[in-house]
């Protein structure tokens, strides 16, 4: 741990559980009402689990305000060549009293993590260059909308998957 830290800790909430890595910096975080923190750091969204969890930055597929936060989680479903193929997992909602800096601070890494976006309109598929926080490099991923399975953004994805393996 760093001379910094150990004088003037990490900046996590009290009571965080959650083991940061030795250069992940916290931005900001709001205490959940069911219990936790929502941990925003340089690395992804601490949510609380137990034990806290985070959801690396190129892995949050939405988060939205509707009341509570909603976020929604990507996981690596399969590969097309050097295409990542995603699927969403059911939206989690945390209840927080003054989502502002959290929000602002989610979608500005959300957004920050992608460098490409392409649009398949039929069947609906987004294809994205995303940065993998704490690593080099970038990664090919590709999302259905709603309702699109796993099948059809293979199959959409395939001749930019192609052009891409070269």
């Amino acid at each position: 741990m760093g001379l910094f830290r150990r004088l003037f800790g990490d900046g996590a909430p009290d009571g965080f559980t959650g083991e940061l890595e030795k250069d992940e910096t916290v931005i900001a975080f709001a205490p959940v009402t069911s219990g936790g923190h929502l941990v925003v750091t340089s690395l992804g969204l601490w949510v609380p689990d137990e034990p806290p969890r985070r959801i690396g930055w190129h892995l949050v597929s939405k988060v939205k305000w509707e009341g509570s936060l909603r976020v929604v989680e990507a996981a690596e479903a399969s590969a097309e060549g050097p295409v990542v193929l995603l699927e969403d997992l059911p939206a989690v909602r945390f209840s927080v009293d003054r989502p502002d800096r959290v929000m602002r601070a989610i979608s500005q890494r959300v957004e920050g993590s992608i460098r490409v976006r392409e649009r398949v309109e039929s069947p609906g598929v987004w294809i994205l260059q995303r940065k993998i926080p704490g690593r080099d490099g970038v990664v090919w991923q590709a999302r259905g909308d709603a309702g699109v399975d796993l099948a059809a953004v293979r199959e959409a994805v395939g001749p930019f998957a192609s052009k891409l393996a070269g």
